[in-house]
């Protein structure tokens, strides 16, 4: 055995002994409000689809029509053969969806962040960034040479010192980066007085909309819409792999900073891109979206709904101000053992610990769809409800009820 084989080995063993060593969760069938799970009916709370759009029949026949026509995929990168008329046409549609002069499509929202952050900064530039933002801007962060500054999570008092500091270094370009909404604990990010602060410094801003897209703004068009900072944010980053239902990122921002990208962006140029019925399927989505505003409304009633009730319970929801509704708990093996007993009574939630989420402080992460029906959610709260009592995670049982 090589030396580097037993080290995994080892490594295995340790997460396997903190409970974090989890196998992975085969859906036997498509992403819906219930899922099959290793034979079992189960509600899904564990899905990014917060409009049910994976599914909806005008994305699955706009799929299936474009790959008769355009076939099954691209067949090169961007830059050499790979551009077909059906992405610009796509990037056109996100652009003025999102109120941007321009928008580019990337593999992923992961991918997205990382071909941002390494083209448009380097070592004479400063970056200040939420303490919380999401792993894909860590490691596009990383990938730059530029100065780094963090502030604390939503303090924009400290954020306005982390810009003071950047100012007095003399950096090129500054570049405040925040999530729209945190996908652990589901709270917004306060953009009016973050890009207040960032005007003020003459800094610019960027945001990671990945989970606001669909759910926040008129017609899901995201945070900067729901607070009405168009124009005032440089770049907005985003999935089309969650509400819009489908897969890949996308840039939205200046003509200029497109043009760079396309010449810059590693994850760009290295990677083939989307197949046409991809492309087809978020086209529809995007047309979805705004004939059917009743979906995001729905998904907004559901998610008080079920929020209101794991807090009438008594479990602890942290800060959350949208679908994304954790359940702390504490310990890793304690998320993980709710998780497992809310799936022995019907419910898909997965348990999330360290290095996800800070030590004692896991959780299972819940998020509610339009998809679900109010009688799954009452029945999703009636398993929390057994489950914490059985667990001993309720504060007391007078309060330990749906």
């Amino acid at each position: 055995m090589t030396d580097l084989l037993a080290s995994l080995r080892d490594e295995l063993a340790t997460l396997g002994a903190e409970g974090a060593l989890r196998p992975l969760a085969v859906l036997q069938g498509p992403q819906a409000a219930e899922v099959t799970v290793e034979g079992h009916r189960l509600i899904n709370l564990c899905s990014n689809n917060y409009l049910g759009l994976t599914t909806h029949p005008a994305l699955v026949e706009a799929a299936a029509a474009a790959a008769r026509a355009w076939g099954a995929g691209s067949g090169a990168v961007r830059t050499i053969a790979g551009t077909q008329s059906i992405h610009e046409e796509l990037e056109r549609r996100l652009a003025a969806f999102k109120g941007t002069e321009a928008a580019l499509t990337l593999q992923s929202g992961y991918a997205a962040n990382l071909g941002v952050l390494g083209s448009l900064l380097g070592e004479p530039d400063a970056v200040v960034s939420d303490q919380l933002n999401h792993a894909s801007i860590i490691d596009g962060i990383r990938l730059t040479r530029a100065q780094r500054f963090l502030f604390r999570h939503r303090d924009v008092d400290d954020l306005e010192a982390q810009l003071e500091s950047a100012r007095r270094q003399g950096r090129r370009r500054v570049l405040v980066v925040t999530d729209g909404v945190f996908s652990m604990d589901g709270d917004i990010a306060p953009l009016p007085a973050i890009v207040a602060r960032a005007e003020a410094a003459h800094a610019s801003v960027m945001v990671d909309d990945a989970h606001a897209t669909g759910v926040l703004g008129r017609q899901g068009r995201g945070s900067v819409d729901h607070f009405g900072l168009q124009g005032r944010v440089l770049i907005q980053v985003g999935t089309l792999s969650k509400a819009v239902g489908v897969l890949g990122g996308y840039v939205a921002a200046p003509a200029e900073v497109r043009t760079l990208l396309i010449h810059a962006a590693r994850p760009f140029l290295f990677s083939t891109s989307h197949p046409p019925a991809v492309v087809a399927a978020c086209l529809a989505a995007l047309e979805v979206m705004e004939a059917e505003p009743e979906r995001q409304a729905r998904l907004w009633a559901n998610t008080n709904h079920f929020k209101a009730g794991l807090q009438r319970l008594g479990f602890d929801c942290g800060r959350s101000e949208t679908p994304i509704t954790p359940v702390i708990v504490g310990s890793a093996e304690r998320a993980m053992a709710l998780a497992d007993a809310l799936r022995e009574r019907g419910v898909f939630a997965q348990g999330l610990g360290f290095p996800t989420v800070p030590r004692e402080s896991g959780r299972v992460r819940t998020i509610v769809t339009a998809g679900h029906t109010t009688e799954q959610l009452d029945r999703a709260l009636e398993a929390f409800a057994s489950a914490g009592r059985v667990l001993d995670l309720l504060p007391s049982p007078s309060r330990a009820r749906p």
